[in-house]
């Protein structure tokens, strides 16, 4: 990775260690007007640290991707799903170094839930960050390098295996670093997964600062290793509080994701391909539309269940995807890959399936349309957003908006087209830059193609219920007694700030008590790009949304639980989060993955008690 040399300091309360870690990022106007410009293939090994070779390319902003070949590529009639492994080691409490593993904290509370508190036998998986030398976007590019995840089949890939997890079962999941130390390209050969956005303890959160390889580890970490046991203890929040073994099922999760969130390296290692799904299920979303069960949704389930990630992505003249490692501007990609590729065939049967869509970023805001060839609009049913069941399902409707990271769920039956029927999903929502969306304007992108191709092998017993998933009710007199801190996010010195600091994975901003209620108030007083917000750890209820000063309803789909939330600008969200069950440090950040590595991202602790309360 190069460095450049700043002529002007932003004004940071840096550490001495996270200050020389960032000094590539503190850069001023004369220093971005000649950034190093990367292609995943350029030639020449790239330390860390090292002088890379200029890349001849044209600048990100002036640069568009060649044409491709629409609906030239297939994708499986069902997700590729991780099978159990035995670990050999076994999976240990603490770091065993000794065997290799990163010098990660021990796991919390490890006797009391993988040990012995469970409703299901642990199961194990395992996963390497990998390089695969001939990924093929689009037929019209060439095969090229990208970093993926392999699971028990050779070779990695993009997504990664997905993870199909249960309430009531502890994983452990083995995620190796077998990434090129002398890579080729963009990106940082460390790692440091994050399980978006998981209720699982600080030492398995995939926290920025815990990055690691063979030969490197982060700040926060003690040292480097080949792997990381990260311990998903799959408990809802609330699990001391309901005092029943598993936690409230009023906080279950659904859509989840694994992805890099390396420190300053986020964006490129995502963009080369790390991440892949999780998807986790209870007695309510129970993933077996066929379960007898009277408390069973009975949703469409695998292969019908079908999670499809939407990625914006930018090939140089040559077809081979760019990436601008330094302009905290970014890159934002003119091709949208589907499930790693672009505009690729999705064959489905004539019956319902709950689609299960991610806006996988980095940068790239989507508003999608179900359409026909002649561009009808069609209707579906919205049952989650964020990965988090709505009480009730939102019906008709006919649009999704999301913004980077943001998810969701919705059911189509497909039962209404004839055998042959083609349909296209569609994002109408213009964008220009990485700092906002524009307008929404039709026809728009085709992105994905639907072949309604066959009849289901068995009847359709799937359905979508009246009601889903209860939520906790306000309790007016715990928001009130809530301690409020005030996060404005905000441009300083040409990068992105928190109350005007820069990030510091060493520098805890609040410390906050285990078991406490807080009110915190999401601040955009720009009215010059948006924010995606995401709070690590625990889902978050928005309790009020305010533009310009005056306060704006709350859409349908947003009042539910969330983990991301869209800070337009000149507006302020307040939003509603307990921090319960596990104690440590973890992030917030802005999920526009390049303002995330240009620093606006902070640092939180849950703590046992309330000393040193701390100050935002």
């Amino acid at each position: 990775m190069p460095v450049a040399e700043a002529t002007q300091t932003p004004s940071v309360e840096d550490s001495a260690q996270g200050a020389a870690r960032r000094s590539f990022l503190k850069l001023t106007g004369a220093a971005l007007a000649a950034p190093l410009l990367l292609s995943a293939s350029d030639s020449g090994a790239k330390s860390r640290r090292g002088r890379a070779d200029e890349n001849d390319d044209a600048p990100a902003a002036q640069l568009t991707s060649p044409p491709t070949l629409p609906w030239q590529i297939e994708l499986p009639t069902s997700v590729d799903q991780l099978q159990p492994v035995t670990l050999d080691p076994p999976p240990m409490e603490a770091a065993n170094t000794a065997a290799g593993e990163a010098g990660r904290a021990p796991h919390q509370r490890w006797n009391e839930l993988y040990v012995t508190a469970r409703q299901y036998s642990p199961v194990h998986y395992e996963l390497s960050a990998k390089e695969n030398p001939a990924w093929v976007f689009n037929p019209a590019y060439p095969p090229q390098r990208i970093w993926g995840y392999e699971g028990k089949v050779p070779g990695a890939t993009t997504p990664g295996p997905a993870i199909f997890a249960y309430y009531g079962q502890p994983t452990i999941v083995r995620f190796h670093n077998r990434l090129p130390q002398d890579h080729v390209g963009f990106g940082s050969p460390e790692i440091s997964t994050h399980l978006h956005n998981a209720h699982t303890a600080s030492e398995s959160d995939g926290f920025p600062g815990d990055y690691y390889s063979a030969n490197k580890a982060g700040p926060t970490l003690a040292s480097p290793g080949e792997f990381k046991d990260h311990f998903y203890a799959n408990i809802y929040a609330g699990y001391d509080e309901q005092q029943n073994g598993i936690g409230d099922p009023r906080e279950a999760l659904g859509t989840l994701f694994y992805h890099d969130h390396t420190l300053d390296f986020t964006a490129p290692n995502v963009v080369r391909g790390l991440m892949g799904f999780y998807l986790i299920f209870d007695h309510i979303d129970s993933g077996n539309e066929h379960d007898p069960s009277p408390s069973a949704l009975r949703l469409p389930s695998y292969p019908y269940d079908y999670p499809l990630d939407f990625s914006d992505r930018l090939f140089d003249r040559n077809g081979i995807l760019f990436w601008d490692q330094v302009n905290p501007e970014g890159v934002l990609g003119d091709k949208v890959t589907v499930n790693g590729y672009i505009e690729p065939v999705l064959r489905v049967a004539a019956r319902k399936y709950r689609l299960r869509l991610l806006n996988g970023g980095p940068s790239r805001f989507y508003e999608f349309y179900l359409v026909t060839p002649d561009d009808k609009e069609q209707r579906f049913t919205y049952i989650a957003n964020d990965g988090n069941l709505l009480p009730a399902p939102l019906l008709d409707q006919f649009k999704v908006r999301l913004g980077v990271t943001e998810r969701a769920d919705i059911v189509v039956d497909f039962s209404q087209y004839p055998i042959g029927t083609e349909l296209y999903l569609v994002n109408r929502l213009r964008q220009e830059k990485t700092r906002l969306p524009k307008d929404v304007e039709k026809p728009g992108t085709r992105v994905l193609k639907i072949i309604v191709d066959r009849y289901p092998p068995e009847q359709d017993v799937s359905r979508v219920p009246a009601v889903l998933r209860e939520l906790r009710p306000f309790d007016q007199e715990e928001i009130d007694n809530a301690k409020v801190r005030r996060w404005e996010f905000e441009r300083r010195n040409g990068m992105w700030a928190v109350n005007g600091k820069f990030f510091d994975p060493t520098v805890t901003r609040a410390k906050i008590r285990q078991g406490a209620t807080e009110v915190w108030e999401l601040v955009n007083d720009s009215g010059g790009w948006a924010h995606p917000i995401h709070i690590h750890f625990e889902e978050g209820r928005i309790l009020s949304k305010t533009r310009e000063g005056k306060e704006v309803p709350v859409p349908p789909h947003e009042q539910g639980r969330k983990d991301v939330f869209v800070l337009e600008g000149g507006s302020t969200i307040r939003v509603l989060i307990r921090f319960r069950d596990f104690l440590g440090k973890h992030p917030m950040h802005c999920h526009n993955l390049i303002h995330e590595d240009h620093a606006m991202m902070v640092r939180w602790d849950i703590e046992e008690d309330n000393s040193g309360s701390g100050s935002s």
